[in-house]
């Protein structure tokens, strides 16, 4: 019998037991005011039902079970937004980076159809220097796919991958935003898994921009006294488990302190920066969100595996940064290839960060062609 129906039942029998008992005690209850009679009777009923409700596996919710949930990650450590700014300027104090490392690029053009086009991995050597030079090679078996170099101002890609017909050198403005370029050879069409592959590099080489990567690994510091609006809170985010001793496909909750940096110009505040603290042992600057003027996020770069890089001088910084640029359509994972190798706080000549058409390909002035579409971003 089910135990909500024996619970009817019982309060049926309490019932009669009560009115039992009031009559046997009629003599007693005449002292008494009489609309006492009725509480009494449904304190009784009450106190039943309640016993035998929540005594049961016929409950109002049904009996209990145990679910699986995130575990949350602790201990977590709380700070103040002062000590969240100091975090972010420990990381801005490094002057110069040189270093050699892996770059693993992910064309996500087709993310919308849940398709992303991620290239081999390949080799790189970066130079960087603020407050926004830098010189990088990207090399596959030891042969030069494409340079890339800014002055902070200006910027120009090589791509020496391929075929002549898909050789190219691009040249355009830091603060311009860019229709994406296609790898065009004279309006042939590729036919072979070669030629479309070789297509697709030139493509995805000619979208970098190598103020990207100055931005990601030269984080902006918080200036004292400036005219942003900084503003704390706290956030839980449940995501993958990436603990070495984790169960594959595990999932954990993290704390974080998001501290948003807004812009007062003209009147209207707007979103500039969203900086992610991971909270879990220390505070740890884990992700940056950078807007334009419209708020729309144009680079996300997330911060992993922090450790000591550099030989004579040294600091802890992030030996992995991935980057994902959603108005261009890519994403980029770097890491050093060896963190003790790395050359920290060298002073560079501005010619360091100049790179000429040394091998004569086809140029491609952006702003000249008139590719431009909006500025500022």
């Amino acid at each position: 019998m089910c135990l909500c129906a024996f619970a009817g039942k019982s309060i049926q029998f309490l019932d009669s037991l009560a009115f039992d008992m009031i009559g046997a005690y009629s003599l007693m209850l005449k002292y008494f005011n009489a609309s006492r009679i009725v509480p009494s009777r449904l304190l009784l009923s009450v106190v039943a039902v309640s016993v035998l409700l929540f005594s049961s596996g016929c409950g109002l919710f049904g009996a209990k079970r145990k679910i699986s949930v995130p575990q949350l990650l602790t201990p977590m450590v709380k700070a103040e937004k002062n000590q969240l700014i100091e975090e972010v300027n420990r990381l801005s104090t490094v002057k110069s980076i040189h270093g050699k490392v892996e770059i693993q690029f992910e064309d996500t053009s087709f993310a919308s159809s849940g398709i992303a086009d991620q290239y081999r991995l390949v080799d790189g050597t970066i130079t960087l220097q603020r407050p926004g030079q830098i010189y990088l090679v990207i090399q596959f078996t030891f042969v030069d796919i494409a340079q890339m170099a800014s002055d902070g101002e200006h910027f120009s890609v090589a791509v020496l991958k391929g075929d002549d017909r898909y050789r190219r050198f691009v040249k355009g403005t830091n603060s311009a935003n860019y229709q994406r370029l296609d790898a065009q050879a004279n309006g042939t069409t590729a036919k072979t898994n070669k030629e479309k592959t070789e297509k697709q590099t030139v493509s995805a080489l000619s979208n970098l921009r190598p103020q990207h990567f100055t931005d990601a690994f030269m984080i902006r510091p918080i200036e004292p006294n400036n005219s942003m609006l900084y503003v704390q809170s706290e956030f839980f985010n449940e995501e993958a488990d990436t603990r070495p001793q984790a169960k594959k496909n595990a999932r954990v909750m993290r704390g974080y302190y998001l501290l948003e940096e807004f812009s007062n110009a003209g009147g209207e505040t707007k979103l500039q920066r969203r900086l992610w603290f991971d909270r879990t042992n220390a505070i740890r600057l884990a992700r940056v969100q950078t807007y334009n003027d419209k708020s729309e996020l144009i680079t996300d770069v997330s911060y992993f595996n922090e450790q000591m890089l550099g030989s004579n001088a040294t600091a802890s910084l992030p030996s992995r940064i991935e980057m994902t640029r959603p108005q261009d359509q890519y994403k980029l994972s770097i890491s050093y290839q060896d963190s003790a190798s790395v050359e920290l706080n060298r002073d560079y000549p501005s010619k360091a960060f100049v790179l000429e058409n040394k091998w004569g390909l086809k140029e491609l002035d952006l702003d000249a062609q008139d590719k431009k579409v909006t500025s500022n971003q």
